[in-house]
C-alpha cells in the first residue's frame, strides 16, 4: 500500500506548499488542476496537469476537469480484485493512491451580505466531493485528506512506515470526508430552501451539523451517559466557545446552568452579576458605580443558601478584591469577560473551581434558533431575543410608577425572562430580592417568592413574565409591601387586576410581550 501517485486539488491553498514538496521530496507523483497546479509549481513542486494527464482539457469554465474515467477508475479500483486490475492495465488508469481535495467555499460565499443566487450557485462544488467521496468509500487503499489540519499526521506517518499510511487512520480520514461533505450538501439545500421559500423562517427539511465538543462523565445524572456537541456556524460568545483558564471540565448540569447565567448577564448594560442555582437565577444585582464586588456582594445577598455551588456570571474583568471574595465561597463556574493575572493567581487556590473567559463585546445574534428535543420530534423556534424598551411601558393604574421603581420593574422584567414559569420576581432598583419559579400557578409563584425573600420585599416591585389573570397574586404582592407591577397583560380579567392594584394605591405597567420560559 506504498503511495506513489497523489491527486491535490484545494481551494483552502492553507499548508499545501510544504505538504506537497514533502509528498514530492518521498517520490511520490503529483497529479494537480488548474490552480493548485500553478501555485505549487510556482513553489518548486514537480506537478502533472490534470489534463495532460487525462488527455482532456478543462473545460466549461472549469466545471469539467477531474470528471473523468482515469480519475475515477484510479482511485475506485480495488487492488486486490484481478478483474479491475485487469480493467486498469487495459485502459491505462494508473492507481490514484491519495487524494487531497477541500471544496469551493460554499459556506464562507453565503455569509456575504451581497451574495447573488448566481454566486452561490457557482461555489457548488461538483467534482471535489465526487472525488472525496471515491476516494472515502475505497478508504481500504486510498488515502484521502480533506483538512489541512491533518497533513501532518499523514506526513508522520509516510515517513515511519515507509511511505504507507496505516488503515485505521485512512479510516479515520474517510469518517471525516463523509461528514463534511454531509454538512456541505446540508447548506446547499437549507440554502436553496430559503432561496425558494424566502417568506418561511423554517426549512421543509432541518438538517443539524454538530461537532462533539467533549464526552461528559455523565448526563443529567450519573447513570446517564452525556456528551457536549457545538454548532461550527455560530461563532458568538457562548458556553461553546468559552475559554477554559482553570478547573475540571465542565459537566452536563455545568454546561446548562452556565449557559443560563450568561444569557441572564448579558441582558445589562450596566455592571451586573447573576448567581444561577438549577437553571434558575438566585441572585441579580446591578452595580451603577462600576463596582464588580458591589454587584456580586448584592447578588449573593439576594439568596447565600441558594448561591452554595451556583454559577457566576459578570459583565465586568474580575476584579482582585472579588477574586478574593469568591475563594471564601464554593462556587462551581465562574464567568467573566477578562482576568487579569493577578486574579488568577488568586483563583488558583480554588483548584477546582472552573474559570471560563467569554468576550461580551460581541451582540448575540439573532436570527439563531432555539431547539427543544421531545420524544419523536424537535420544536425549533425563533430566539426570545425581545430587548426591554422601558418607554413602551404602558401605564394602566391611576398611579405612574416613580422613577425608583421604574428602574426595579425594568430590572425584575429582565430577570423574568430567564426564571423558568410560571415567573415571578420582586426587585429593588439594583436587586432581586425574591424569585417564585416553575410553579403551576401564578399566585403560588408570588406567594413563594415571597416566603423565599430574605431582603426587604416591602417597597419592592413585582415582574411578572405573562399575564396575571387573576387579582390574587395582586393582592398577595400588595400584603407584603410591594407597590409596583410589571407584567404581560392581555387578560380577559385585565380590569379586575387592574382594579385590585388601584384599591391597593400600587402601580401597574403592560408589556405587551410575554416571556415564558419552560
Amino acid at each position: 500500500m506504498k503511495i506513489q501517485r497523489a491527486l491535490i486539488s484545494v481551494s483552502d491553498k492553507t499548508g499545501i506548499v510544504p505538504f506537497a514538496k514533502a509528498l514530492s521530496e518521498m517520490g511520490i507523483e503529483i497529479i494537480s488542476t488548474g490552480g493548485t497546479g500553478a501555485t505549487l509549481k510556482k513553489n518548486g513542486v514537480p506537478v502533472v496537469d490534470i489534463a495532460d494527464y487525462t488527455g482532456f482539457p478543462e473545460m466549461m469554465d472549469g466545471r469539467v476537469k477531474t470528471l473523468h474515467p482515469k480519475i475515477h477508475g484510479g482511485i475506485l479500483a480495488l487492488r486486490d480484485n484481478p478483474e479491475h486490475v485487469r480493467t486498469m492495465e487495459e485502459h491505462d488508469i494508473p492507481p490514484i493512491d491519495m487524494v487531497v481535495v477541500n471544496l469551493y467555499p460554499f459556506e464562507e460565499t453565503i455569509q456575504k451580505p451581497d451574495c447573488s443566487l448566481g454566486e452561490a450557485i457557482e461555489n457548488i462544488d461538483i467534482g471535489g466531493p465526487t472525488m472525496l467521496r471515491s476516494a472515502a468509500k475505497n478508504y481500504r487503499f486510498v488515502t484521502v485528506v480533506i483538512d489541512p489540519a491533518d497533513y501532518e499526521a499523514v506526513l508522520k506517518e509516510l515517513r515511519e512506515n515507509d511511505g504507507e499510511v496505516s488503515e485505521p487512520q485512512r479510516m479515520r480520514l474517510a469518517q471525516k470526508v463523509f461528514a463534511f461533505t454531509a454538512r456541505y450538501d446540508s447548506l446547499i439545500s437549507t440554502y436553496l430552501d430559503r432561496a425558494c421559500n424566502p417568506d418561511v423562517p423554517f426549512p421543509e427539511a432541518l438538517h443539524l451539523n454538530f461537532r462533539r465538543k467533549s464526552v461528559l462523565r455523565y448526563g443529567e445524572n450519573p447513570h446517564q451517559q452525556g456528551c457536549f456537541y457545538v454548532d461550527p456556524a455560530v461563532d458568538e460568545p457562548s458556553i461553546a466557545t468559552a475559554e477554559s483558564l482553570q478547573g475540571k471540565p465542565l459537566s452536563y448540569n455545568n454546561i446548562m446552568d452556565a449557559d443560563a447565567a450568561l444569557s441572564t448577564v448579558r441582558e445589562f448594560e450596566e455592571t451586573a452579576c447573576v448567581i444561577i442555582k438549577h437553571a434558575n437565577p438566585c441572585g441579580v444585582a446591578i452595580d451603577r458605580g462600576e463596582d464588580i464586588l458591589a454587584a456580586y456582594q448584592k447578588a449573593l445577598a439576594c439568596d447565600p443558601v441558594s448561591a452554595f455551588g451556583g454559577i457566576i456570571a459578570l459583565n465586568r474583568p474580575l476584579t482582585v478584591a472579588l477574586a478574593e471574595a469568591l475563594t471564601e465561597r464554593f462556587v462551581e463556574v465562574l464567568i467573566a469577560p477578562d482576568y487579569p493575572d493577578e486574579t488568577l493567581e488568586i483563583l488558583s487556590k480554588k483548584k477546582d473551581l472552573r474559570v471560563l473567559r467569554i468576550p461580551l463585546d460581541t451582540p448575540g445574534r439573532k436570527d439563531l434558533f432555539d431547539l427543544r428535543k421531545v420524544v419523536g420530534g424537535l420544536l425549533l423556534q425563533e430566539r426570545d431575543s425581545h430587548s426591554l424598551d422601558i418607554e413602551t411601558f404602558r401605564t394602566v393604574t391611576r398611579r405612574a410608577p416613580s422613577e425608583e421603581e421604574l428602574r426595579a420593574l425594568k430590572l425584575g422584567w429582565k430577570v423574568c425572562k430567564h426564571v423558568k414559569s410560571n415567573a415571578i420576581v420582586y426587585a429593588n432598583p439594583e436587586q432581586i430580592v425574591g424569585v417564585g419559579a416553575g410553579q403551576m400557578s401564578r399566585v403560588d409563584s408570588a406567594r413563594f417568592g415571597i416566603e423565599k425573600a430574605l431582603l426587604e420585599i416591602k417597597g419592592s416591585c413585582m415582574a411578572s413574565d405573562a399575564l396575571i389573570p387573576f387579582r390574587d397574586a395582586v393582592d398577595v404582592a400588595a400584603e407584603a409591601g410591594v407597590t409596583a407591577i410589571v407584567q404581560t397583560g392581555g387578560s380577559l380579567r385585565d380590569e379586575e387586576v387592574i382594579a385590585a392594584a388601584d384599591e391597593h394605591g400600587m402601580a401597574m405597567v403592560f408589556t405587551g410581550y410575554r416571556h415564558f420560559y419552560h
